[in-house]
């Protein structure tokens, strides 16, 4: 497990980092002073909890937990603070797994661990696993996989959001540019980088092509998206309203979703 703690008071972060490593100590922790620093770890790392105070210099923790969910909608959120203004909104809005008021104990941290709203699994994940709730990112070994240019990443969600179905170049520049424009040649460089991109991770069987046409193998990554379709406790839960969120044609989608 691989938990997070962010206060931007240091006295207040070591009492927590202590309470935290004495109610679990086996468990991988790191800390945060400054909320920006957390938010940057996790758009690359994933982790399972977040113990986050509230009011916070820059950017307070309610905000920060609205941006955590967008990048890891199962992370479990844990607010530590000393006021209980924002029990309502924490649990209404952010859903999140629990609310300590300080000072902060041991036990309180051993019983928020014991009872999260996402339990942690011990079966390992995938390889590869393609998060569509929230933001679109591909995870290669819990970490985030770098995929440049820009439409090369939007091409690969647009495949995973076709579920398997080979498409045509013709309906990938129509879905990805919306314009009259001549985009072939940069499709092509797209592809070439996505599928570089996929082989030097070591996942390259991740992409099916035929001429004319592109498509993803659904048995070879993991996706939240497809846990939704089964049915899994897992899909049903990380869905949280946003899908593919920095995509305009992944609102069709999530509209099917909202029903």
């Amino acid at each position: 497990m691989r938990i997070l703690a962010v206060d931007d008071e240091i006295l207040m972060l070591e009492r927590l980092m202590r309470c935290i490593k004495e109610a679990a100590p086996d468990e991988e922790l790191i800390s945060f002073q400054k909320s920006t620093e957390c938010l940057s770890y996790v758009s690359k790392q994933q982790a399972d909890v977040a113990f986050l105070d509230i009011r916070m210099r820059m950017m307070d923790g309610m905000e920060l937990a609205r941006q955590i969910k967008l990048l890891q909608p199962n992370m479990n959120i844990i607010f530590t603070t000393g006021y209980s203004d924002y029990i309502y909104d924490a649990v209404s809005e952010i859903r999140c797994s629990g609310y300590i008021l300080k000072p902060v104990t041991t036990e309180q941290i051993a019983r928020e661990l014991e009872n999260l709203r996402h339990p942690i699994e011990d079966k390992p994940k995938a390889k590869i696993y393609m998060q569509c709730f929230g933001n679109f990112e591909v995870f290669v070994d819990g970490k985030v996989l770098p995929i440049e240019p820009a439409k090369a990443k939007e091409l690969l969600a647009y495949l995973v959001d076709r579920k398997g179905a080979m498409c045509s170049n013709a309906a990938i520049i129509a879905a990805l540019w919306e314009d009259d424009g001549n985009h072939y040649s940069y499709l092509k460089k797209c592809k070439k980088a996505l599928v570089s991109s996929l082989t030097q991770a070591g996942c390259k069987e991740v992409l099916i092509s035929q001429r004319g046409s592109i498509g993803v193998d659904r048995d070879a990554f993991s996706c939240d998206y497809y846990d939704w379709l089964e049915g899994t406790a897992g899909g049903i839960n990380a869905y949280r309203g946003q899908y593919m969120a920095q995509y305009s044609w992944g609102e069709i989608t999530n509209a099917s979703l909202s029903i």
